[in-house]
């Protein structure tokens, strides 16, 4: 007889995707009975890529039109704003200038019928004399702007999906590094170290249903299931950005971005601002061979001068270190931007998994869309 201790549901991974998926499917099974837990390897939750971000509530503008990215996006905007209105999260509808050079106007046009199409109808173009009343510090002709756009204490959030999940009974385990994922039965067999560098214990336990949702590790959880055929695991690449402080008042009212540059990995150096108005700047695109949240003091050159493009009183001298993070891509360098990867049976042939691969922008502002579109494919 199998005396292991048995989920119904494990979620692996308890940054701001992995949160929203426990709290949804714990709304789901309310009066039923079912048992959720999440693990997570670090010592509290969102340690890594989802607090290392530019805490923006995108609109929905860039991603091509029918993606997993466009779609969740536009959905779990509206989402993320009722939540935050409802629970008293921090948050601020602060809307984004996309500034341009006359140069840029068809690409600027273009932006604007992909994000209608992406059901982003509230952007309007702007002139240079409508963006100079709006932000008289900017340089540009014209700008897109994207009232829907807004900013979220990223870490409040987080901890009202937590404290949500858990008062409907989800289990959340920290300190809990998952090592490797057998099959038995009609169940996972999930192995885990807990509090390795403290009071190290084994501990394996069976679930039912089994959603990777583990970020930067979500590859090498795959990796660790003797069960998944290994093609089917998409390739990971890590791709750096920094992020660095204005050390002046900050002099805008908006998020301001540049047109993002043709084939490029990210958006640009865009400037964007916390729940307290400090202005910051970033990210800009690395792709590197392994996660390191280290920041090159001698980038702040680089940096201005990508910003002086749109901010021509910028100052090496004005920017200081803040933090960087690290993109799951799944695109390498000069490949075309991938799609989020959510995996089910089609894809692996292993019923009750679901894993999720290349989770970067925009699941922050994605996340309980992503839920929803997880909780409607678990069926317990």
């Amino acid at each position: 007889m199998n005396s292991r201790d048995s989920f119904d549901i494990c979620v692996i991974g308890a940054g701001v995707i992995g949160l929203a998926i426990a709290y949804e499917l714990a709304k789901k099974y309310k009066n039923q009975d079912v048992s959720i837990v999440i693990l997570e390897r670090e010592s509290s939750f969102g340690q890594h890529v989802s607090s290392r971000n530019s805490e923006v509530i995108h609109a929905g503008i860039y991603y091509p039109t029918g993606s997993l990215k466009a779609e969740l996006c536009v959905a779990g905007k509206e989402l993320l704003y009722s939540h935050c209105e409802q629970f008293g999260i921090a948050h601020q509808r602060i809307g984004k200038l996309i500034v341009a050079k006359n140069t840029e106007s068809d690409a600027l046009a273009q932006l604007k019928e992909n994000a209608i199409a992406n059901g982003v109808l509230d952007l309007q173009l702007l002139n240079k004399v409508e963006l100079q009343k709006l932000e008289p510090h900017i340089e540009a002709d014209i700008a897109l702007h994207s009232p829907s756009t807004g900013i979220i204490d990223s870490h409040s959030y987080m901890q009202s999906l937590l404290h949500l999940a858990e008062n409907l009974g989800v289990q959340f385990s920290p300190y809990s590094r998952v090592e490797k994922i057998d099959t038995d039965a009609d169940a996972f067999v999930v192995h885990c170290q807990l509090d390795e560098n403290r009071n190290p214990e084994r501990y394996s336990f069976n679930c039912r249903q089994l959603i990777n949702a583990a970020g930067l590790e979500a590859q090498s959880i795959a990796q660790s299931m003797s069960a998944i055929p290994k093609s089917t695991i998409p390739k990971l690449h890590y791709c750096k950005g920094d992020y660095f402080d204005y050390r002046r008042p900050n002099p805008f009212s908006h998020l301001i971005y540049p047109m993002p540059e043709a084939n490029t990995i990210g958006l640009g150096i865009h400037a964007t601002m916390d729940m307290s108005s400090q202005l910051k700047f970033g990210p800009d695109t690395e792709y590197v061979e392994k996660v390191d949240f280290e920041i090159d003091d001698n980038k702040t050159k680089s940096f201005a001068k990508s910003i002086s493009s749109y901010f021509p009183a910028i100052q090496a001298a004005d920017l200081k270190p803040a933090y960087s993070g690290i993109r799951p891509k799944l695109s390498g360098l000069g490949e075309a931007a991938a799609d989020f990867e959510i995996q089910g049976e089609s894809v692996h042939g292993l019923p009750g998994l679901i894993q999720l691969f290349g989770m970067e922008s925009p699941g922050l502002t994605a996340s309980l869309a992503i839920a929803v579109y997880i909780s409607n494919r678990v069926e317990l």
